[in-house]
């Protein structure tokens, strides 16, 4: 009897410690899946945008949304045309003739978020 005893109480510890990790795993999962999908995208003034207009800080806007290009300058084919507008609004120079039509799916890889309308 006491042997069944000592049986069932270590079977339901180790089903505690089998179950209850699992179940504070997704609560925890759960908490950062609904922080992370509240928050929409961050917003700039054009005053904080105009603060990141250096080669080692670049930050534009094209079409009311901001987007950081210090990793891309060096890369730029345009050379330091792309600092013109550092810090700025580069809409008209973002889709100038000179560009290619890939820089308008490789724009998104730089986003930060939206201009404060």
């Amino acid at each position: 009897m006491e042997l069944m005893l000592v049986t069932l109480i270590m079977g339901l510890l180790m089903g505690l410690f089998i179950i209850l990790p699992r179940l504070l795993k997704s609560d925890d999962t759960q908490k950062v899946q609904s922080s992370t999908t509240n928050k929409g995208p961050k917003v700039y003034t054009k005053a904080e945008v105009s603060l990141h207009n250096k080669r080692t800080d670049c930050w534009i806007i094209i079409k009311e949304k901001v987007y950081d290009v210090t990793s891309y300058i060096e890369e730029h084919p345009g050379g330091d045309a792309i600092l013109a507008h550092a810090g700025d609004d580069s809409t008209d120079g973002f889709y100038g003739p000179q560009h290619a039509t890939r820089v308008f799916d490789m724009i998104d890889d730089f986003y930060v978020g939206d201009l404060d309308q």
